[in-house]
């Protein structure tokens, strides 16, 4: 069934309105400091008529035969739009983080890079984040990269997804 833009979707959102759903697929994680890993995800892009997304993402590790094996990250947020393609993402994740993200749209992709987080006494050491999501043959595929553990900047999650 093709994605049809609801009626009551607030006007500044429809330059984001290809992001709206529930998405469902799998992804791979991988970093210096840590094992590589596979998961499934579902995020969720959703609107109640005013001029924001809330944005709701969950994921499970899997083995290698991409069985769900544990929960993995879970995170949660509000996409908002600006002027000219600009977009702002407010973020929180369950390990302890928040998030302040600047971006821009450019037609079925978004950019975003951090500007500032903030984390919990308990939370790693985590300095700065940067994102990529795009619409691709009908699937939303991203990237993220990440400074963490005195690391620098660099790959940690990509992923590709299908509209429910």
């Amino acid at each position: 069934m093709p994605f049809v833009i609801p009626e009551d979707l607030h006007a500044d959102l429809m330059p984001m309105s290809w992001l709206l759903g529930t998405w469902r697929g799998s992804g791979k994680g991988d970093y210096p400091t840590i094992d590589a890993f596979a998961y499934d995800q579902e995020v969720i892009f959703a609107h109640d008529t005013r001029p924001f997304m809330h944005y709701f993402s969950r994921t499970w590790i899997t083995d290698d035969d991409g069985e769900r094996v544990r929960p993995g990250a879970l995170e949660t947020g509000f996409l908002r739009p600006g002027v000219d393609g600009q977009i702002e993402l407010v973020l929180s994740h369950a390990t302890g983080y928040a998030e302040i993200w600047y971006g821009q749209i450019e037609g079925a992709r978004v950019t975003l890079a951090t500007d500032l987080v903030a984390r919990t006494s308990t939370a790693k050491e985590y300095t700065a984040g940067q994102r990529m999501y795009g619409l691709v043959d009908g699937d939303l595929m991203y990237a993220i990269d990440m400074a963490a553990e005195g690391q620098e900047m660099q790959s940690h999650l990509w992923g590709q997804l299908k509209r429910d």
